[in-house]
């Protein structure tokens, strides 16, 4: 892994306490809000019943999604090494994992729709998940970006990346990454 993200990041030291002390900090502070649907839901003893619940069911199949393009990834590579996973999930959208946590993310934040009270509780709820839905296309760029340089050259590989979404099904959006 060490010797993948020197490749990849192309640094010959690591970081400074200070950046990854600020980049804990901020992760925190995301989880933090990503969650606080959660948290208000409590706090504001909100006492609906119905969107929680759909909310949880949202979370609970996207967790389920994950696992299944993770299994399929797993046994497509196994029978194919040199080539991106193209089956399964993977013949609905490029990034199926990405799209399972933007589709668990959903779930937490639509449980607390109903629950959300002033503009700090709105703000805290919509900042976190506006941010993990930019963290999600962010990754799915980068994961683009390696996808083209190890498999760009194959036409087996564009004409699936043409025609296939990258991140959200029924969504034509082919492409994040722009070719060097």
């Amino acid at each position: 892994y060490r010797r993948t993200m020197k490749e990849a990041t192309k640094a010959e030291k690591g970081m400074s306490v200070f950046v990854k002390a600020a980049i804990w900090i901020f992760v925190s502070a995301l989880y933090v809000a990503q969650t606080s649907p959660v948290f208000f839901r409590q706090y504001n003893a909100a006492s609906d019943a119905v969107l929680p619940w759909i909310g949880a069911a949202v979370s609970a199949c996207a967790i389920l999604l994950e696992a299944l393009a993770d299994r399929q990834k797993s046994e497509q590579k196994k029978q194919n090494p040199n080539m991106v996973a193209t089956k399964g999930l993977y013949k609905i959208v490029r990034c199926p994992n990405y799209c399972a946590e933007i589709l668990f993310w959903t779930g937490v934040f639509a449980g607390g729709l109903t629950a959300l009270r002033g503009a700090g509780q709105w703000s805290m709820a919509v900042i976190g998940y506006v941010c993990i839905i930019g963290i999600m296309f962010n990754g799915a760029k980068r994961l683009e970006t390696r996808q083209l340089s190890r498999y760009g050259k194959l036409p087996e590989y564009r004409s699936y990346a043409d025609r296939t979404p990258i991140l959200l099904p029924l969504i034509p959006l082919y492409h994040l990454a722009k070719e060097k």
